[in-house]
């Protein structure tokens, strides 16, 4: 808007104040539009937490209408010979592991050199190892190489199979390679070391080789010989790691109780803290007069009436058929409740029929699927939730095109009291202007009068 600050020279009058009260007056025409662009603004985030809330509700029952839910095992260890690690594969049962002994790697060190950077070949040799089983393609060796660069060579030519590093026995410098494998097979016999040095190199003392071996153990009685410490298929689904050879353990496999329980507890607690959410959007506090964001609203009592009737309804099967014939109970204050002792009662004695109970035969037959489609429904695509957030935005952008259009015509308003302001300022400038020359004259004529 143009300037105003000329106002009133003419006159004399305050026209620029009398113009910023009339801009006021006219401006608090769009603070209603505003609060309510706000209003709905804050439903809008209401609404997103509600959702946020009901999603994590929803991602619990998902959960727990899997039956593989209800199928986990737990695996544990009395002993030092063996840990365990059970899959969905095991089955419950205990095994006594007795280890004889471990699976080690082979190794072995050359012969003693003086210096670990002085050149030891001339033009390109092949550096060669004789494995127990099997073969390693030969390492290429360049042309004037030091042990440092044979170990560099080894380590980088053997795809991971053998690991080389240097030894200082306090006499002179070894090669010393290690197979990367466990067990018998993968063991170091022998190495072309010393015929690849040139003749004037030196060595002194032997190759020493370390045999490796296979870990023996058994299991119930049955020996076993593995090239691993980490045995896989001894135990349908169980995966052994032996750790301390002439020792023994004992493996139990059996239904994880506290994996079941901490599933249902936390169908419980996301369902509480969804309540306990909407319990604050709609909240109303008589003695600040401060209602929730979604105080009255009728998609948030839709929610709330959907949810009841889903955790109060019944599932049809053999077995339990309702939340509190397994020890959980809707409270007065809308929340639920566990009954540990029965619940832990169902998981220990009746896995099965609690199995049934909360995925049924089909993805919506038991209990958590009816509760996930009912949720569904609410914040789904076309749930009552998605058609509540659309028309407050639809309403935010009304209300938006509302300010701008307001606010337009204000501004036209002020301009045009500007423009009128103005051209009354210079109206009555002038008046003032005749006034004086009239009074001025007025004064002469009566001076002439007096002589």
């Amino acid at each position: 808007m143009a300037s105003i600050t000329s106002l009133g020279i003419g006159s004399g009058l305050d026209l620029n104040g009398l113009l910023t009260q009339l801009q006021q007056a006219e401006r608090a025409k769009l603070e209603p539009i505003q609060q309510q662009i706000e209003t709905e603004q804050a439903q809008i985030s209401a609404y997103g937490q509600l959702q946020s809330a009901l999603s994590a509700f929803q991602a619990s029952a998902k959960a727990l209408n899997e039956n593989e839910a209800f199928e986990s095992l737990g695996t544990s260890v009395e002993g030092s010979a063996v840990s365990a690690v059970s899959s969905n594969d095991a089955q419950p049962g205990q095994y006594e592991i007795q280890v004889a002994q471990l699976a080690t790697a082979g190794s072995l060190v050359t012969e003693r050199l003086d210096a670990p950077d002085t050149a030891l070949v001339s033009g390109q040799e092949s550096l060669t190892f004789s494995l127990a089983e099997g073969t390693i393609d030969p390492i290429t060796i360049e042309d004037g190489s030091t042990l440092e660069d044979m170990r560099d060579a080894i380590n980088s030519q053997s795809d991971g199979r053998l690991s080389a590093s240097i030894i200082n026995d306090g006499e002179g410098y070894r090669l010393s390679v290690n197979a990367t494998d466990t067990g018998a097979a993968a063991s170091i016999q022998s190495t072309n070391f010393s015929q690849i040095l040139d003749a004037g190199v030196t060595t002194s003392d032997t190759q020493v080789v370390q045999a490796g071996q296979d870990a023996a153990f058994n299991v119930n009685g049955i020996d076993i010989v593995s090239a691993s410490n980490r045995v896989e298929g001894a135990i349908q689904g169980v995966t052994l790691t032996l750790s301390e050879a002439n020792a023994s353990s004992t493996v139990a496999v059996a239904q994880d109780s506290d994996a079941i329980r901490e599933q249902i507890t936390s169908f419980v607690d996301d369902y509480n803290t969804l309540k306990n959410t909407i319990g604050s959007l709609t909240a109303y506090n008589p003695e600040s007069d401060r209602a929730g964001e979604l105080n009255g609203d009728s998609a948030t009592r839709a929610v709330e009436t959907t949810l009841r009737q889903a955790l109060s309804s019944s599932v049809s099967g053999d077995g339990f058929s309702m939340l509190s014939d397994i020890g959980i109970s809707l409270q007065l204050d809308g929340t639920l409740e566990v009954d540990d002792d029965q619940l832990n009662g169902i998981i220990a004695n009746q896995p099965d029929q609690l199995a049934d109970f909360f995925a049924g035969a089909s993805s919506e037959g038991g209990m958590a699927g009816q509760i996930s489609t009912a949720i569904e429904q609410l914040v789904g695509p076309s749930g009552r939730l998605e058609n509540a957030v659309s028309s407050s935005e639809n309403r935010v952008a009304s209300l938006n095109d509302r300010f701008a259009t307001t606010e337009s015509r204000i501004d036209q308003t002020i301009e045009r009291y500007r423009t009128q302001f103005a051209a009354m300022d210079s109206m009555v400038g002038q008046m003032n202007q005749t006034s004086a020359y009239l009074t001025q004259q007025l004064a002469t004529l009566g001076q002439i009068g007096q002589n």
